[in-house]
């Protein structure tokens, strides 16, 4: 058994943060991994044309911004980079291969945090004993595909978006994508260059802004209501796309940054799949009814052939299953069991990151906060 004053689970952009503040204040620490590599999701999970939505500003983790070079809307290998020269700063040193399978609370005192991980490449268990524990596994943990009538009597391809790289595989196909997020509108977008004949499924209303609306409004919600910053957004998105409720899209009754507030849902951002949605380039359909064989039945009754799926369903956390002891600072679905501006803290040193749902940016303040808070502790005690 090894022991060590704090144990990070996961090796994702919270994972990193916080182990770069933790050795910015000189606490040790353990970053444990199961793939093969730091930011997993980003490298291997990510499609090819994946561009940062938000502006560099909003996209920094903790002590170190980007540099005045760094383009305002960052390519998916330019945030790697950024990625590899903090891991070398802050001298983090994840651990790969170590799959957590348990974390439990043992007793009172020092170390009360035993952590049962598996050696992947060696098969051997590792147990590590610490204060404090960091659940930082992310949002974005496990593939979320849903259950549908019929699914599987399909005889295309099925695919969730974290394996989809681009649509070179796709030319002369009808690809049906499943969800109406950032990736599935940029999918469907991707698909249709490639020559693909891509329907997309919009089941709930949705806010479509562009890039630089989003990084007006999160300025200006710096200074101005909220329900101001979004009866502007609102009139600024009418203006450049209009009512399109008649192609399916409806926006919500909220404005675009209460909606995310409320809901956890991103405005999409657009990088031209309007326009093609607009020319038919690419079919908008309700909510699936059923599938049978190759052929797809929507709630409005109109049935139509496929040739592959793409499940762009987002993900889910899966913390509350390795976690014995989750309630401490989890609920039911791995996410913070308090409120902001304190879910990242829970009971008996366990601590989360990353789960905020507000992106790099809640990661950075997440990272911050943690590592205070356990340098607060440690010191109270040297008292």
């Amino acid at each position: 058994m090894e022991e060590v004053k704090v144990v990070i689970v996961g090796a994702g952009p919270s994972g990193l943060a916080t182990s770069a503040c933790l050795n910015y204040l000189s606490i040790p620490n353990i970053v444990l991994e199961k793939e093969d590599c730091y930011a997993s999701l980003w490298k291997k999970r990510a499609y090819d044309r994946l561009c940062l939505h938000l502006a560099k500003d909003f996209c920094s983790l903790p002590l170190m911004s980007h540099s005045a070079s760094t383009p305002t809307f960052m390519p998916r290998a330019i945030f790697l980079e950024y990625v590899d020269n903090y891991v070398a700063k802050f001298n983090i040193k994840p651990r790969f291969h170590r799959n957590v399978e348990k974390a439990w609370l043992k007793e009172e005192g020092e170390n009360m945090w035993r952590v049962e991980v598996r050696n992947i490449e060696t098969g051997e268990m590792e147990v590590y004993a610490s204060e404090f524990l960091v659940v930082a596994s992310g949002e974005n943990s496990v593939a979320n595909m849903p259950e549908m009538d019929g699914l599987k009597t399909f005889r295309g391809g099925i695919v969730h978006s974290s394996l989809y790289k681009n649509g070179r595989d796709y030319e002369g196909k009808d690809v049906l994508v499943v969800g109406c997020g950032n990736s599935g509108m940029e999918i469907s977008f991707d698909l249709s260059n490639y020559g693909a004949r891509p329907s997309i499924v919009i089941r709930s209303p949705m806010h479509v802004v562009k890039r630089k609306l989003v990084y007006l409004g999160m300025v200006l919600r710096k200074c101005l209501p909220l329900d101001v910053v979004d009866t502007l957004l609102v009139g600024l998105a009418m203006v450049k796309f209009g009512d399109l409720s008649a192609h399916g899209i409806v926006r919500p009754k909220l404005g675009p940054m209460q909606f995310k507030a409320l809901t956890g849902k991103t405005p999409v951002i657009d990088v031209g799949t309007i326009s093609k949605i607009r020319s038919g380039e690419i079919k908008v359909f309700p909510q699936i009814s059923n599938i049978k064989g190759d052929t797809v039945e929507f709630e409005n009754g109109v049935r139509k052939n496929f040739d592959a799926i793409v499940f762009a369903t987002g993900y889910k956390s899966c913390a509350n299953k390795w976690l014995k002891d989750y309630e401490v600072v989890l609920n039911e679905r791995g996410m913070p069991r308090s409120q902001a501006p304190n879910h990242w803290k829970g009971d008996k040193n366990a601590y989360c990151v990353g789960l905020s749902m507000r992106g790099l940016a809640g990661v950075c303040a997440d990272a911050k906060a943690v590592a205070q808070d356990i340098s607060n502790i440690i010191l109270t005690k040297l008292k």
